[in-house]
């Protein structure tokens, strides 16, 4: 968080930025001295969005910014800034465009992300001063986004099961919660078995991890994220381009686990339950093999058409034994279609959900909190893709045809009718790097279903 820092009174210790554009680019200058205009026509500063002016006094010491901005996207107005700005502490000037300063702070912070774990950071982000409720709001939002990318980005070597786990162990000992796992042949005794069929051929042994936080009067609230730590594709192998980033596969897991440390640190009143099916989707004499039909935990037979649609089989499981807590809603997280980023590119996450509430809360959170969803349907007919002729129903099809559909449909079978579901199918990633998204590990839809919940169980 050392990229927001509560402002002092009188800001003695900072420098202003004055957000302006190009409608109110003349009455900022009107306000600058004679040299400091010069210096800004000289320059060539005009005001376009992404550019910035440092001014000095007279005496060369800076002492003001100018930040064009787009005043629509108070976001990413200041994400460039942290890494571009001279080391030292700012603040925003109450004369600048942005009306909403605290999503503007965020996109500071968004934008000062480094990820230092295996070398040395490139250099210290500046600081923005902000107010102590601004402070207060936006810190858990930047240490949840930070987590998420921080999990994505980690290679699989040291982010494996074992190692996801110990990521939610210690989210427990902070926020005072029971974890409990079952790992290996536990599963099977346990009854998770597609969890293990997926999971067995790792040299890690895959693994169900249960938190479980609130009072038991509180509505019941169960959050999942598939756990992938790396996916193989499996007997049905992967190309090596479609291989090389799929250490991002737990992406929905480490969403899961950023969005129960928000709601275990706002102490939202649910009865918190987090499940993470932590696996490695590996190649061995004990893969799973296409064409074999697994039991459930639901009871539902299931073939396997393609070990590359490993997802929707940890996640089953999870949601079976979620379901079995009669719960008031259950969210999910996952990394599970390329269809859905064909459909809608990497930036919009895909929301599919059983409740037409839940669907409009959901999508006005994400547009409040410049953290955009988009809906897609559960259109049933489509169930008839994963038809099988010797088990309930099979874990993929033969058409490529709406991908993203076919696997909700799937996860649907596990929801019983009636409870409130709601499933992310998020990217988790980004291609390259942008102002306040910096390439690799993303949080899409965090700070959308965080708000979602805030509204529902708080009001």
């Amino acid at each position: 968080m050392s990229a927001l820092i509560e402002r002092q009174p009188g800001n003695r210790h900072s420098i202003a930025i004055e957000t302006t554009d190009a409608a109110h680019y003349a009455a900022t200058r009107r306000r600058l001295t004679a040299a400091q205009r010069r210096w800004l026509s000289d320059s060539g500063f005009e005001a376009a969005p992404g550019t910035f002016a440092l001014l000095s006094d007279a005496g060369g010491k800076l002492v003001r910014v100018l930040a064009g901005v787009d005043a629509h996207d108070a976001l990413g107005a200041l994400a460039a800034l942290p890494c571009s700005l001279p080391d030292a502490s700012y603040h925003l000037a109450a004369e600048g465009v942005l009306a909403d300063t605290a999503q503007a702070a965020l996109g500071w912070a968004l934008g000062a992300y480094q990820f230092i774990r295996y070398r040395q950071p490139k250099r210290a982000p500046a600081r923005l001063a902000v107010s102590a409720a601004e402070l207060q709001q936006l810190a858990p939002l930047v240490q949840a986004t930070g987590q998420v990318r921080d999990l994505v980005n980690t290679p699989t070597e040291d982010m494996g099961p074992q190692q996801l786990a110990h990521a939610i162990k210690q989210l427990g000992k902070t926020h005072k919660a029971k974890v409990r796992e079952w790992v290996g042949d536990e599963l099977l005794k346990a009854n998770f078995p597609t969890i293990h069929a997926v999971g067995r051929a790792s040299h890690r042994a895959p693994r169900l991890v249960e938190l479980n936080w609130g009072k038991a009067s509180h509505p019941k609230l169960v959050v999942i994220g598939k756990g992938v730590c790396f996916d193989t594709g499996g007997l049905d192998l992967k190309s090596s381009d479609g291989m090389r980033w799929m250490k991002k596969d737990m992406g929905g897991a480490a969403h899961a686990i950023a969005l129960a440390g928000l709601i275990m640190q706002a102490k939202l009143p649910v009865r918190l339950t987090l499940l993470v099916p932590a696996v490695e989707n590996a190649v061995a004499g004990n893969a799973m093999r296409p064409g074999e039909v697994i039991t459930t935990r639901a009871g539902h037979t299931v073939e396997i058409d393609n070990t590359d649609a490993e997802g929707r089989l940890v996640l089953c499981d999870a949601l079976a034994y979620g379901a079995e807590q009669q719960p008031e809603l259950i969210v999910d997280f996952a990394t599970l279609t390329g269809a859905a980023r064909v459909a809608l590119g990497p930036d919009l996450p895909a929301l599919f959900t059983n409740d037409e509430t839940v669907a409009a809360t959901a999508l006005a959170a994400g547009h409040a909190v410049n953290d955009p969803l988009w809906r897609l349907p559960l259109w049933r007919p489509y169930r008839r893709m994963l038809d099988s002729y010797l088990a309930d129903f099979a874990n993929a099809g033969p058409s490529r045809h709406a991908g993203a559909i076919t696997a909700a449909l799937y996860l649907e079978r596990f929801v019983p009718d009636g409870t409130p579901w709601l499933h992310l199918d998020t990217y988790a990633w980004n291609d390259s790097d942008r102002p306040g998204r910096p390439r690799g590990g993303e949080a899409m839809g965090l700070r959308a279903l965080f708000a979602f919940l805030q509204q529902r169980y708080r009001g």
